[in-house]
Parts: structure tokens; C-alpha cells; sequence
């Protein structure tokens, strides 16, 4: 059976899902060993958080990339995720959801999370042809992340390197075992009901 073009993959738990950040270790690091992010993560910027661990490794680049080195699975609670899709606007403009660009504008301002459907990505991190969650946080979306939602971070990047080992000598299905189990989320039609097109 194939995949729905959009639906939301996590691992997830009865009380908590999984989302991925990768961050530079001066911020990685200190949030994975204390399990909530340091002083220096900013709360007043946008971030983005992701379902999809392969999503997130094609984004850090198996976390080789600069100022994406250490690889974060942060479990937050499905009340406070939920709690964000709910608040969530699309992050372009779609003419079968919105009255028109400017309606568009105005909801994208006022909401405090935004999203994205992106292609989701194979073990080569090539595109596959669904596509999985991005899920933007802003303002008072951004603070409940931080200071009410985390349940516990945990640093991935060795597991990253270790699954990118295997893919480069060619060892897939090795590769494949090691991957966090991801299901299809269980969410109320109505809860995405805004957010898909």
C-alpha cells in the first residue's frame, strides 16, 4: 500500500512524540546532558523541529554540516505538539485555503507555528515521493517548546555517524535496523484539516 502524500511519521509514545533538531555542540551538547536548552538557545527566534529523523539527517547532512554537528531527539508532549498543528498556518500561501494572499499574510502572522511539507527522504537521503512534517515555532509556540513541553533530550549524533557508516559501505538493510521506528501519528482529520493541500 503506498504512503499518503502528507501524514505526519513519528516515533511516539502514548504521552510523547519525537522530533529532531540538530544544533552546533556549544548548544547540543548542554541540552542533551541537562535535558533542556541552555541559556544560550534563543527563545525569540524561530525553530524548527522535525518527526522525520532521515528528514533531519539530509538536513545536517548526517550532522557534518557547521553549526549542525549534534544531532538532538527531543521528546516533547503530543499535547504540546498537538497544541502547535492546531496554532499552525502553512508557510506559503494556498488559493483552496486561504481567502486570498493578503488572508494568507494575516493568519501567518498572528500564528505561532508554521508548516511545512517536505519531501521525506530515503537512506541516500534521496527524495521519496511523500512528503513529512516541518514544524515551525515561534513567540509563545517557541517558550511552551522550551519550558513546558520537553520531556527529555537526548544526543543522536553517534547513532547518526554509525547509520551513515553503514549506508556508505552499502550495508542498507543494516543500516535500516538502526533507524528510530517512525508510524503514522494518530491525528483527528480536523487537526490538519488547515495544514494539508
Amino acid at each position: 500500500m503506498s504512503e499518503p502524500e502528507r501524514q505526519i511519521r513519528a516515533l511516539y509514545t502514548a504521552s510523547t512524540v519525537t522530533v529532531y533538531q540538530a544544533y552546533a555542540p556549544e548548544i547540543g551538547l548542554p541540552a542533551a546532558q541537562h535535558g533542556h536548552f541552555p541559556a544560550a538557545w534563543k527563545r525569540d527566534r524561530m525553530t524548527w523541529i522535525k518527526p522525520s529523523f532521515l528528514w533531519m539527517m539530509y538536513r545536517c547532512g548526517w550532522g557534518l554540516k557547521e553549526g549542525q554537528e549534534t544531532v538532538l531527539a527531543v521528546e516533547i508532549q503530543r499535547d504540546g505538539f498537538e497544541w502547535a498543528l492546531r496554532h499552525a498556518c502553512l508557510s506559503h500561501h494556498v488559493p483552496e485555503l486561504y481567502a486570498d494572499q493578503a488572508d494568507w499574510k494575516r493568519q501567518l502572522k498572528r500564528s505561532p507555528a508554521r508548516v511545512q511539507w517536505d519531501p521525506e527522504r530515503d537512506l541516500r537521503l534521496q527524495p521519496l515521493p511523500y512528503r513529512s512534517l516541518q514544524l515551525g515555532l515561534s513567540g509563545e509556540a517557541v517558550r511552551r517548546y522550551a519550558d513546558e513541553w520537553t520531556v527529555a533530550i537526548r544526543d543522536m549524533t553517534p547513532l547518526a555517524h554509525e547509520i551513515h557508516a553503514l549506508v556508505r559501505d552499502g550495508d542498507l538493510d543494516s543500516a535500516a535496523r538502526l533507524l528510530p521506528e517512525e508510524h503514522a501519528y494518530p491525528v483527528e482529520d480536523e487537526l490538519l484539516a488547515h495544514l494539508r493541500i
